[in-house]
């Protein structure tokens, strides 16, 4: 989405030309999940926490274990969200 208003910036600014390489925007996806990462996550633990989404601890395990309780998971759900927010926010969709 953002290469599109880049491209039609540097119709005017050449500066903007910038943005057509794909390791530049490579480095600014990884920047933005970073950033949305960092954002969300608070707010997606607090959520979890809330829902009483947590870990499971089985009562024959280790004692060391059972600090575990209560902890929320499902964190691979916020790295999704924001791989599939960068990707859309500077992939170049139209795969020319």
């Amino acid at each position: 989405m953002l290469l599109f208003l880049f491209e039609k910036l540097a119709e005017n600014y050449s500066a903007f030309n910038v943005f057509q390489y794909l390791t530049l925007r490579s480095v600014l996806s990884v920047v933005t999940a970073l950033f949305i990462s960092l954002l969300l996550g608070p707010a997606m633990i607090r959520k979890l926490g809330s829902l009483q989404i947590g870990q499971v601890v089985r009562e024959d395990g280790p004692p060391t274990h059972f600090d575990k309780v209560g902890t929320p998971t499902m964190g691979g759900a916020l790295i999704l969200v924001a791989i599939v927010i960068s990707t859309l926010l500077w992939a170049d969709l139209s795969n020319r």
